[in-house]
């Protein structure tokens, strides 16, 4: 990536503090605002990357980005021993221990404040580790990556949900007029944060993605690596073993 997107232009932060301070402000209307945005289109990605993880029938699985846990609670149905969700934004995990709590999982599901830049885990400990529109927040994509083929166990798979931009007309111009005026709009209407949808939109589109997002899963540590892209290009699911 040439340019490093931040959500707050005027802090002296680093991305990774902006980036907690963002999601701990807008935790508590995520969910709702998200469904809106997505048109709720994400649940039916989150099922797809849920049957490649049920795939490889794990026992430990780490969601990193957790947020308010979606995803997790998703895999719960997996019936793996343990499933942990990491974020760095205690505000986020608050609201998923919330649905953690109101869906009898809290044994099965921990949410663990974290950095996946330096996770507090021992190598080679996960079936599979899944990141669901969450790599695009890494303040160092290359740390991050190696970080998660060193948790992962040798024969275990990652699964990353992530945005990715359409390549064919009408789909592409559609999709930028999308991300750059109607999402930012909706998030100035209904968030607590006026800016954090516009750098959600930002971050979105200049994010690597298709061939060139595989190339850098190989050189932090992946092979077998895939990618299917969702819903005429505006997401993508990567698939990859160390």
């Amino acid at each position: 990536m040439s340019e490093i997107i931040k959500p707050y232009r005027d802090s002296q932060l680093g991305k990774k503090e902006q980036v907690t301070q963002m999601f701990d402000t807008i935790s508590t209307n995520y969910d709702g605002l998200n469904r809106v945005i997505s048109l709720g289109i994400d649940v039916k990605w989150r099922k797809k990357v849920v049957k490649i993880v049920g795939e490889n029938k794990p026992k430990q699985i780490l969601d990193i980005a957790t947020g308010t846990g979606d995803l997790a609670l998703m895999m719960a149905n997996l019936n793996p021993d343990k499933i942990i969700g990491l974020d760095i934004s205690a505000g986020m995990l608050e609201v998923g221990k919330q649905k953690i709590n109101k869906a009898n999982l809290s044994k099965k599901i921990d949410m663990i404040v974290g950095d996946s830049e330096e996770m507090p885990f021992e190598n080679d400990t996960f079936d599979a580790i899944t990141v669901s529109f969450g790599v695009r927040n890494f303040a160092n994509l290359d740390k991050g990556i190696k970080e998660i083929a060193r948790v992962l166990k040798p024969t275990g798979v990652l699964v990353i949900l992530e945005t990715s931009n359409p390549t064919k007309f009408p789909f592409k111009q559609g999709y930028k007029f999308y991300t750059n005026f109607i999402l930012p709009l909706v998030g100035k209407l209904f968030s607590k944060d006026k800016v954090a949808y516009t750098y959600l939109s930002e971050s979105a589109n200049s994010f690597p993605f298709g061939e060139v997002f595989n190339n850098i899963l190989r050189k932090n540590g992946f092979s077998d690596v895939k990618h299917n892209p969702v819903t005429f290009g505006v997401a993508t699911i990567y698939t990859a073993r160390k």
